[in-house]
């Protein structure tokens, strides 16, 4: 509600991907040579944004994603942007964390089959070994499933202090649950995809005590934080979660870039895009490597008597 760009009219053209390969392909397909887009955000999850990327990148659409967090997305090529912190980073941060900060010694490691899962682990298990650390068990699981007893009894025979997540608030739910149930007593710990209310709503007390990576905080104090979470709010009635602010700083962004560019070719768009730097979004400050890639701050939180608190 700017009052559009240089006197132009914002118009919003969503295109549900589904979270599907072929559909996000097809949507960014349409969006370009139907809907003569200037820019694309999107996609949510990094599978379907390295689908849809290429197409975007061949156009010469520039195109910003706020969640795809998988490598290799920003080097799709010069059109591709992603303001979100890639798991590579977050996971060795965390893994870093755990060992010299509180102290943990003995870690299993339990992922989700899918990109994002697989880098959170892989980072996640290198880093371990890199300060002398071995994983002492590495089990996986798909998105959807509801039974982790075959995992978490392989897991409890080999008594770790810690359980490292690579996967999404849902099923870090119910794996926090059934190891309660089971007797095991761990710290959990996990990367950006469990930052969601419905963490705290699906796990109730299994969760407290759980440690995680995250791009944003809603409890921060900055002005424009709370301005954002109440007008928010106001029109969901809901807390905003990571994804809800990460997308609105890709928006913001984008804008920015379209009004310093002051014309929608989207060559000089992705030229302004570029050259973004410490932009004042309401994740912190964002700036773009060479090829893209977001540079900003690692919160770490933690469930504490049932809300999210930043300890880092």
């Amino acid at each position: 509600n700017s009052g559009g760009i240089n006197g132009k009219k914002i118009t919003l053209i969503p295109q549900d991907s589904k979270g599907d390969q072929a559909e996000a392909a097809n949507a960014t397909q349409k969006l370009i040579s139907q809907d003569n887009v200037s820019a694309i955000i999107g996609a949510v999850l990094s599978s379907e944004t390295l689908a849809a990327a290429p197409i975007a990148n061949d156009a010469g659409i520039p195109m910003i994603s706020s969640s795809a967090t998988a490598p290799g997305v920003p080097d799709v090529g010069p059109f591709i942007f992603r303001n979100c912190i890639a798991d590579q980073v977050q996971a060795a941060q965390l893994a870093e964390y755990a060992v010299k900060e509180l102290n943990l010694d003995k870690f299993a490691v339990l992922y989700t089959k899918n990109d994002y899962g697989e880098a959170l682990k892989d980072t996640f298990v290198e880093t371990l070994k890199s300060l002398d650390k071995e994983p002492l068990v590495v089990e996986s699981y798909v998105d959807g499933d509801n039974d982790f007893s075959a995992q978490i009894t392989k897991i409890a025979a080999q008594k770790p202090q810690a359980i490292y997540v690579g996967g999404y608030y849902t099923e870090a739910a119910k794996i926090a649950q059934q190891a309660k149930q089971k007797g095991l007593e761990v710290i959990f710990l996990g990367g950006d995809g469990f930052y969601s209310p419905k963490l705290l709503e699906l796990g109730g007390d299994a969760v407290e005590g759980v440690i995680f990576t995250a791009g944003f905080y809603d409890k921060d104090p900055d002005e424009n934080v709370q301005k954002f979470v109440a007008a928010y709010k106001a029109k969901f009635n809901e807390d905003p979660d990571m994804f809800a602010a990460q997308a609105y700083d890709a928006a913001m962004i984008l804008i920015e870039a379209i009004k310093k560019a002051g014309t929608t070719d989207p060559a000089a768009i992705q030229a302004e895009l570029a050259k973004t730097k410490d932009f004042p979004g309401i994740t912190g400050k964002t700036s773009f490597t060479e090829n893209g890639d977001a540079v900003k701050d690692i919160l770490i939180l933690k469930v504490e008597n049932g809300a999210f608190k930043r300890i880092r």
